[in-house]
């Protein structure tokens, strides 16, 4: 890398969000750390990124805030004059079962999506200008739930949909300055499980992705973080591409069983 890029990372007090600031801080990269409520993490990321040599902003909004999204874009810019890449990561969702819909209402749909895709769209919308400017890129923390229609509830899979959507659609229309793509995780080894479903569950759930995914295996922050840094500083000619990072349990645990069946 040439000089020292600019970035924002949304939602990177923790989990992916926290490696993916702290592997672009030791790419380069000065870095935009962004929270909502995790303020103690935020900062502990941020001391990391500045040992590793970046210059760090931290910021405390809420993306589901159109203003918020402004004030984060404009803070970085007037720190560094420009911005290079713009990393959309804030997340939330409910844990509900699939069979439990009535346990579902449309706040909850609206907090989420409010966060998980028009929060994505808020932030590129703010960026844009910039990342043109700087020939830059995007990359959005999806979900293989908005690919396979699985995941943790009906509004969290039908809001990574979504933003898989608006992938495709931005990679379109801010090509060719800015480039725009996705990572796609299945089950990631951070807290996010264990709040949600509690130690038991997680391990439970763990195990079963373990024993039906063809790789045997779950990824952590650092893998879905190496992976966003290659798509934002390193895929000259990659835009639109959805990359599911899920050890392959979109090939489906059917053909895994007759494979192994087999041997």
């Amino acid at each position: 890398m040439s000089g020292r890029k600019r970035a924002i990372v949304t939602g990177s007090a923790t989990g992916v969000g926290a490696a993916t600031a702290l592997a672009l801080a030791r790419r380069g990269c000065d870095v935009l750390v962004n929270y909502s409520k995790s303020e103690a993490e935020a900062q502990a990321t941020a001391a990391a990124c500045r040992e590793a040599g970046a210059d760090v902003i931290v910021v405390r909004a809420d993306v589901a805030d159109d203003a918020a999204c402004r004030r984060m874009v404009a803070d970085a810019v007037a720190r560094w004059g420009g911005l290079d890449i713009l990393v959309n990561n804030a997340g939330v969702t409910t844990f509900v079962g699939t069979g439990n819909l009535d346990a579902l209402d449309a706040a909850a749909f609206q907090r989420i999506f409010a966060v998980n895709a028009l929060g994505a769209f808020q932030m590129i919308r703010a960026a844009a200008p910039h990342l043109k400017a700087a020939r830059g890129a995007i990359v959005n923390v999806s979900s293989i739930a908005g690919a396979l229609g699985i995941g943790s509830s009906v509004p969290y899979i039908a809001s990574k949909g979504a933003l898989n959507a608006m992938t495709l659609h931005f990679a379109r229309v801010l090509a060719p300055e800015v480039r725009v793509n996705a990572v796609c995780p299945g089950m990631i080894t951070t807290r996010w499980f264990i709040e949600g479903i509690g130690r038991e569950g997680y391990e439970k759930l763990k195990a079963y992705y373990e024993q039906t995914a063809p790789l045997a295996r779950a990824c952590t922050p650092e893998e879905v973080a190496e992976a966003v840094v290659w798509l934002a500083d390193g895929a000259s000619t990659v835009t639109g591409e959805l990359l599911l990072m899920d050890s392959g349990v979109h090939l489906g645990n059917f053909g895994r069983a007759v494979v192994q069946s087999s041997r």
